[in-house]
């Protein structure tokens, strides 16, 4: 079952009943005698004082004491075989045959390979087997528990948020362990791609009731919306019938049909009267992230960009790149390698690292363009101040009580919720204050932090929504599966130390990663910012074809470079045309010439990709 809801519907107090960790007001709670129920907390605590590998060890507690009798047994048996006692060596194999049969069936002959895996599974390194538990970070304490968690087996697992501390491939990980998880399942999650993949049923927790539905999250969508429209039209017609009732009982409550009237009323006193549907929808957040500054063309260019800290070994290098307006770049990676420190560097927060000769004289690293106006979105909200109330993060930008309460209702902040102070904010409550900031901005360049961490599956539709009509350039870092596939249109994968460039969203980047090649390959040399785009191609073809490429002249290799940089120019100039020219025929809806003139910005593309190719060969 997946459980969704909106943020304070009670999600996680109804996990922790049927965990029995607290007490239902009403009711009871029944667990079947010999099950076993495993909850994860959203936060685990773990103080053990043992390693990594040593907690996880303890979700098979049971099978040293198992493996000792065992042990007993073959010292039995070869005591009993010394000294001729048959029939004590008969019933010694079967308590050994049995004994064994169970051991096995418990994981006994595989634990320790199982719990290197699961840790593995889980974004842990080797080396982090022997940190000491206490050492681990919030994130890595929860979930060094859900590893204990999947590896103790219980007959019911309950979650809490699993994939918040996750990296996507530990996310997908996850995805593909619950999917085979062969006991039953309660999992309250925001990631609407795993509630997908795992869900047979939907459990929805909102306006004090639960309500069930068949199938995943996606069918869940479909059915909720289904049966809302059915319940309006049973409570318009119930609604109908009546006033049509009451307005017979008033005209007619005295006179000859008085007797018909009163047998009305009383059947109208006894009818059940149906609730005025709650549409959930009424619980999404209300604004848009438009801006009216148009930035030049070129939005971001990056030149030889090594990310990282001063004295330090570089956490990544960036081939030289150009984020051109209106595209939408999700930057991937796991984590730890740099996410956020790239983000920063491009705000000018954190220094990129210096470079060696000749790049140095190769002008700025990262240049933002013409009329580029900057909004960035913290993963940890640390524009925010914990002082400050809500109303105070928003006031100075309207400078009226009256607008700025009303703005702050569009974010679910109501009544005396907007005199909360920020640091006494729940994590979402936080998220919905740093987004009605970024609003107010008017950013037409938005770099966002993880943006959906922390909301509930409505507030993060809404968001996708706001930033699908959003009419400047993102750049953003997500590990939610769903959003990156609803916005990209070119994702940013650190690999390995080096930054890797697909285009196309996530889906796009499965089907490459799957098929074992990439649409771009970009090369990493030891230098940064040396970039290298071909044609993805066996490494064989590729040896095949530098053989029989011929090395030219420098003077031959001068008039190619020179040839060349004329085309790009052209072809560059063209795109732009072709950009505007879909713009003018989109806008009168004119649909045979948007195709005639996609086709022809598809061809110059390509074209340019093939010269940007032989540029650099030449300059190479």
């Amino acid at each position: 079952m997946a459980l969704v809801g909106p943020n304070g519907a009670g999600k996680t107090t109804l996990l922790k009943i049927l965990a029995g960790l607290e007490s239902p007001d009403a009711g009871t709670v029944t667990v079947a005698r010999g099950r076993r129920v495993g909850y994860l907390p959203q936060e685990a605590a773990l103080t053990s004082g043992l390693t990594l590998y040593a907690e996880a060890l303890t979700a098979f507690a049971h099978l040293p004491a198992m493996q000792a009798e065992l042990h007993r047994l073959e010292q039995a048996m070869a005591q009993a075989s010394q000294v001729g006692q048959d029939g004590d060596l008969t019933g010694l194999l079967e308590q050994y045959a049995a004994l064994s049969a169970e051991f096995e069936r418990a994981g006994g002959y595989t634990y320790e390979a199982e719990t290197a895996r699961v840790l593995g599974g889980l974004g842990f390194s080797a080396a982090d087997f022997a940190t000491p538990v206490e050492h681990l970070s919030g994130g890595q304490k929860t979930r060094a528990a859900l590893a204990k968690l999947l590896l103790a087996a219980p007959d019911v697992l309950l979650l809490d948020e699993p994939t918040n501390h996750l990296d996507l491939a530990a996310t997908e990980w996850l995805e593909d362990y619950l999917v085979h998880w062969k006991g039953s399942l309660v999992v309250v999650a925001h990631d609407r791609r795993l509630l997908d993949a795992v869900a047979g049923k939907v459990w929805e927790l909102a306006f004090g009731r639960l309500e069930e539905y068949p199938g995943n999250y996606t069918a869940y969508t479909q059915l909720r919306a289904e049966r809302l429209e059915q319940r309006r039209t049973e409570y318009a017609t119930q609604q109908a019938f009546i006033a049509k009732t009451e307005d017979f009982i008033r005209r007619y409550g005295a006179g000859q049909r008085s007797k018909e009237a009163k047998g009305r009323e009383k059947r109208l006193a006894r009818l059940e009267r149906l609730a005025r549907p709650q549409d959930i929808e009424s619980l999404r957040l209300r604004f848009d992230l438009t801006t009216g500054l148009r930035s030049g063309d070129i939005v971001l260019a990056i030149k030889g960009l090594a990310i990282g800290y001063q004295r330090e070994a570089p956490l990544f290098t960036v081939p030289d790149l150009v984020v051109r307006r209106g595209e939408r770049v999700a930057l991937l990676g796991p984590n730890g390698c740099g996410k956020t420190t790239f983000l920063k560097t491009i705000l000018g927060e954190v220094p990129p690292l210096p470079l060696p000769l000749p790049y140095k004289e190769r002008g700025d690293q990262v240049r933002l363009g013409a009329s580029v106006q900057p909004g960035y979105y913290a993963q940890t909200h640390e524009g925010l101040n914990p002082e400050a109330t809500v109303l105070d993060e928003v006031f100075d930008f309207f400078l009226n009580l009256e607008r700025a309460r009303t703005f702050l209702g569009r974010f679910l902040f109501t009544g005396d919720d907007v005199y909360k102070r920020v640091g006494d904010l729940s994590g979402g409550e936080r998220s919905r204050v740093a987004l009605a900031r970024l609003t107010l901005e008017k950013a037409n360049f938005l770099l966002l932090d993880e943006p959906t961490n922390h909301l509930d599956i409505l507030s993060q539709e809404v968001l996708e929504d706001v930033l699908g009509d959003f009419n400047g350039t993102l750049l953003f870092v997500s590990h939610d599966r769903y959003f990156i596939d609803a916005l990209a249109t070119h994702l940013w994968v650190v690999e390995d130390g080096r930054l890797v460039v697909h285009v196309g969203n996530y889906t796009d980047y499965l089907e490459e990663r799957q098929a074992g090649r990439s649409m771009f390959q970009v090369s990493s040399s030891t230098l940064p910012g040396k970039r290298e785009v071909v044609p993805a191609q066996p490494a064989a073809s590729r040896k095949r074809q530098a053989r029989r490429d011929r090395q030219p002249s420098p003077a031959s290799a001068a008039r190619q470079i020179a040839a060349l940089e004329e085309e790009i120019t052209a072809l560059e100039d063209r795109l732009d045309d072709l950009g505007q020219e879909i713009e003018q025929a989109s806008s009168a809806q004119d649909v045979a010439r948007v195709q005639e003139l996609g086709e022809e910005y598809a061809a110059v593309e390509e074209q340019l990709g093939r010269s940007l190719a032989a540029w650099e060969k030449a300059a190479a």
